[in-house]
């Protein structure tokens, strides 16, 4: 049996993918297919995420394994019928760090295997890709509310302004900048190269 998904891009435009990928193959396969369909650059770390009708994110699928004592599921633990038990079920998946791509992945249908076919495969495709991840807004900057890009805000405050509010006076300078000082040899003499 092979299991049709529907990709949809978490963008302001409708883009879309529906991808067939077979029930003997794995969340793995079907993250290749989502590579493949949607033109995802790199080799970036990804995730599913089990999910309920309202699209809420459950636990985690990694790429690779992240946890300390190593024996978590990772994707390629997990074949299709685990992650999509019935038309209908719903998973999230991410893609990237820094440029995070975010998909809502749902059954379609369960449908018969063609011969001589090499799945996953890509048998729909409605909308054009952006070059860069989109925001939540729609635009296509990679910078959205829940990107990772947040992690890398800096706990400094608002440095400019205190900054600005800070006095550089040196207030034990008795150091008068007017008076010259001698001694010193500021004669230069000009080399003249001949």
């Amino acid at each position: 049996m092979v299991y049709k998904i529907r990709v949809i891009l978490d963008a302001k435009e409708t883009i879309f993918r529906d991808i067939e990928v077979k029930e003997k193959q794995t969340l793995w396969n079907l993250h290749l297919g989502i590579k493949s369909a949607f033109n995802l650059p790199g080799e970036e770390l990804s995730s599913f995420y089990f999910s309920d009708d309202e699209w809420n994110e459950g636990n985690a699928v990694p790429l690779e394994d992240m946890s300390e004592d190593g024996d978590g599921e990772i994707m390629s633990d997990i074949y299709l019928p685990e992650g999509f038990p019935a038309v209908g079920q719903k998973m999230r998946f991410q893609y990237g760090f820094i440029e995070l791509w975010e998909f809502f992945c749902e059954l379609l249908e369960i449908v018969e295997e063609k011969p001589a076919i090499n799945y996953p495969l890509t048998v729909y495709r409605f909308g054009n890709v952006p070059l860069k991840a989109p925001s939540k807004t729609g635009s296509s900057n990679g910078k959205s509310k829940n990107s990772a890009a947040a992690f890398l805000d800096d706990d400094f405050g608002d440095f400019d302004a205190e900054f600005k509010e800070t006095s550089f006076e040196d207030e034990d300078d008795d150091f008068n900048d007017d008076e010259e000082e001698t001694g010193y040899n500021d004669d230069f003499e000009d080399d003249d190269e001949d």
